[in-house]
């Protein structure tokens, strides 16, 4: 289980980097901007929810110019393969208790956040991606799993 994810938080620094760049490439326009800082920011505060860690703080929506992304890109990937090269195989089964922004406590497996995580980058970039159209972008990269894997 440990490289499958490994080889999906792979992926997600690919698709990050291929949205990104089109985000460069269109002069930065603001929606597309502020879902990847979302994404970017949601990554931080589920890494150290896993490895039970206080809260860092901060917005979950952060006002974070596209400039910084991809050294937040690379932070979040180096971070997430250092947590999961610690993990042994009975760790993707483990409960992981966290809070919410709200204050309210939660658990869940740890594979299920990790899959969680994945799927919430997939789902922002598709909405970056569509406001990219919006903005002029002629043609989006096209960052399916598959072809990451091709």
């Amino acid at each position: 289980m440990k490289a499958h994810f490994i080889r999906l938080f792979d992926y997600d620094k690919w698709a990050n980097q291929l949205i990104l760049n089109s985000i460069i490439k269109i002069n930065s326009p603001q929606k597309p901007v502020q879902l990847m800082a979302h994404l970017l920011a949601a990554q931080q505060i589920w890494i150290t929810r896993c490895k039970g860690l206080p809260a860092i703080g901060g917005a979950l929506w952060p006002d974070w110019p596209a400039k910084t992304f991809a050294g937040l890109i690379e932070r979040n990937h180096n971070d997430w393969i250092g947590f999961l090269d610690t993990c042994e195989a009975d760790d993707f089964d483990r409960l992981v208790s966290y809070k919410n922004l709200k204050g309210d406590p939660f658990e869940n497996k740890l594979s299920d956040i990790l899959a969680h995580v994945i799927n919430h980058g997939t789902h922002h970039r598709a909405q970056a991606g569509q406001h990219l159209i919006v903005a002029g972008l002629d043609k989006l990269p096209v960052t399916d799993y598959i072809f990451y894997l091709r």
